[in-house]
């Protein structure tokens, strides 16, 4: 008998040449597909993300670079950039709150209902930002009753900066609660469970042990929902109205300037959005390598993720 070592113990395999023959064993077609796979892969890429960035510079800076730099500092591009930030800078916080009180709910604790409230986070990824969009303009509109109030008490949503902001807090909901919700239930309790033996009220526990355990989690979701919320163009179309200057965000301008045949222009504008999605996977990739797979997975302990109790005093 023979002894061959394993992950998990030691396996006792019968005396013979069929296991060193298995060993052996070549696989056939395996010098051919793996080249094949391998460049049908590099292939779709190139076509689908390689050729597109390049036709959008290309075009961009087709009339040169005098045409590009008119047209990306024209006073409607900075207005409707002032309004995309202006969403962002809103939306994104709001969804970064409620990512991390939803994630943390539902990660780390059992309740009735509890798969029905992860359906209810996904939805905005299931639904057409076109539909969503519109249920928002029937929902607080100026015919619904609740639009009636809120127009009664001055505030204007449809057609106004308020309702961007809700439909894209609507559309980028889920990718900060995914995050924190996956962290939340592969980390386990145990470093909240350690904390509250030492004496660590809740809020001190949720404040000092569970927000810093998920800070690559928040970063990782918050660069996904910021790239999403800028590039956000089907809901926010429905909602703005498109006027200029006041509810156009820089995708829509982009709509604009391309229907009125400034095709340079339009690419113009567009290299921007794509410069920005660009920097957003740096981002993303950066944040990747910086958590690693503990940091990302909530695997470890809690002296892996630098929250090592020695010394700690809850007051």
């Amino acid at each position: 008998m023979r002894d061959h070592r394993f992950e998990h113990g030691i396996v006792r395999l019968p005396p013979g040449r069929w296991f060193g023959r298995l060993k052996r064993l070549p696989s056939h077609g395996s010098s051919l597909v793996r080249p094949l796979l391998i460049g049908a892969a590099l292939g779709l890429m190139v076509i689908l993300l390689v050729l597109p960035l390049v036709v959008i510079f290309a075009k961009a800076f087709s009339e040169g670079l005098v045409a590009f730099f008119a047209a990306v500092s024209q006073p409607d591009t900075l207005s409707d950039v002032r309004v995309s930030a202006v969403v962002v800078a809103i939306a994104v916080p709001l969804n970064v709150l409620f990512g991390l009180l939803a994630g943390w709910a539902v990660g780390k604790f059992q309740f009735p209902g509890k798969n029905l409230v992860k359906s209810l986070i996904d939805l905005p990824l299931t639904v057409s930002p076109v539909v969503a969009g519109l249920v928002f303009v029937l929902l607080l509109g100026g015919e619904s009753l609740l639009g009636r109030i809120l127009e009664q008490a001055g505030v204007k949503t449809i057609f106004a900066v308020p309702g961007l902001v809700i439909v894209t807090s609507f559309v980028t909901l889920p990718y900060v609660a995914r995050e924190v919700i996956t962290h939340c239930e592969s980390r386990g309790n145990g470093p909240e469970e350690a904390a509250l033996v030492l004496g660590a009220s809740g809020w001190q526990t949720f404040l000092r042990v569970t927000v810093p355990g998920l800070r690559w989690s928040l970063l990782y979701g918050t660069v996904l929902a910021g790239a999403r919320a800028l590039g956000e163009f089907g809901a926010v179309s429905v909602v703005s109205g498109h006027i200029r200057g006041r509810t156009n965000t820089v995708p829509l301008h982009v709509e604009i300037l391309y229907n009125e045949y400034a095709v340079a222009a339009a690419f113009a504008v567009a290299s921007l959005l794509v410069l920005v999605a660009v920097l957003s996977l740096w981002a993303k990739a950066l944040l990747g390598r910086r958590a690693g797979p503990r940091g990302r997975a909530g695997a470890g302990t809690a002296n892996d993720r630098g929250l090592g109790w020695e010394g700690v005093t809850w007051s």
